[in-house]
């Protein structure tokens, strides 16, 4: 692998029978400890079996920085412009705006470090793949808390999730959100759509808000929750709804990372920790943390019968966005 150099423009990096070209490898891309792009290529070749896992044959929005995190971020649907070849997309309809887009969809390494090159820092996967993007294969849990919300109260929530996940005879796989929040992670059998996928998780979340009245809201509006408030954001799942990836790197200055961890980590976890600086160290020692997601694959069914039951009993399915609200 070629070293950044000042009096080099561009390097390359060799990722596995692909070489992929890295300009501007110099740029800084995180002020708080000055990572440069070719930095967080390395990260990411760093974690590549784990990236890899978590980005496999899903259509991926990228959150690109072209001048470092401190500049402006791109959210981008289409895959860039002058993309090689071996780099696969996945076709995606968007029939509200008579729309479509042809997104990344990652089937190696070399893909995610060219997307790299392009200036994207954050991946962020739907919830299914190519073979039927209509029908997800993965349900989100996101603990999203509000601003005064105390990381306790994120830990707690996030026990009770393994207890009913327990419960329900589900694997839960957690991660940092890279942020202040925590995902759980669980497969499940591609035989809903959006809508019921969603449903679903709502009917989740309120159970979590039964046994946490006092920390967990599923409030819809954000203005009428309280700022100390944890809500289990179940419109994660909604189709075209993303979240950044196990392993993808957050856009701020500090680099932190959405990183796997397992369930004895939820209670003394500090996710401020987990950064580009110290993932690499931690997945040559543990692995992809993820590894095995696709064999423990669950049956979403109960928790339907539980929407079913909590619809009857007057319980609202709250629409998907603002606009739905009014439309």
């Amino acid at each position: 692998m070629a070293a950044a150099s000042s009096k080099a423009p561009s390097v390359e990096l060799e990722v596995g029978d692909r070489t992929v070209r890295l300009s501007s490898p110099d740029r800084v891309y995180f002020s708080e400890r000055g990572e440069t792009k070719l930095d967080l290529a390395q990260y990411y070749l760093s974690v590549g079996p784990g990236i890899v896992n978590a980005l496999r044959e899903r259509p991926c929005m990228l959150h690109r920085f072209p001048k470092g995190v401190d500049g402006p971020k791109v959210h981008q649907k289409r895959l860039p412009a002058g993309a090689p070849p071996w780099v696969e997309t996945v076709r995606l309809h968007f029939p509200r705006y008579g729309l479509h887009a042809d997104e990344l969809c990652v089937t190696e390494l070399a893909s995610v470090i060219w997307a790299v090159q392009m200036s994207t820092v954050e991946f962020h996967p739907w919830n299914s793949r190519r073979a039927d993007t209509e029908k997800p294969d993965e349900w989100r849990i996101d603990l999203d808390p509000m601003p005064e919300c105390p990381f306790d109260r994120v830990r707690r929530a996030a026990l009770t999730t393994r207890e009913i996940l327990d419960e329900l005879g589900a694997v839960g796989w957690p991660k940092t959100s890279g942020g202040s929040g925590l995902h759980v992670y669980v497969r499940v059998k591609p035989e809903w759509g959006f809508q019921d996928v969603r449903r679903a998780a709502l009917a989740f979340a309120r159970e979590v808000e039964r046994r946490l009245p006092d920390d967990v809201t599923t409030t819809w509006w954000r203005r009428d929750r309280s700022p100390s408030d944890l809500f289990v954001d179940y419109n994660q799942n909604a189709r075209d709804h993303t979240i950044a990836a196990a392993y993808s790197v957050r856009g701020n200055p500090r680099g932190t990372v959405s990183a796997p961890i397992t369930w004895d980590e939820v209670s003394d976890v500090e996710p401020q920790d987990l950064t580009i600086a110290t993932m690499p160290d931690r997945f040559a020692r543990l692995g992809d943390l993820h590894a095995g997601i696709d064999d423990a694959v669950f049956d979403l069914a109960p928790l339907l019968e539980w929407a079913e039951r909590d619809e009857h009993e007057g319980a609202v399915v709250p629409p998907e966005s603002e606009a739905d609200a009014s439309a």
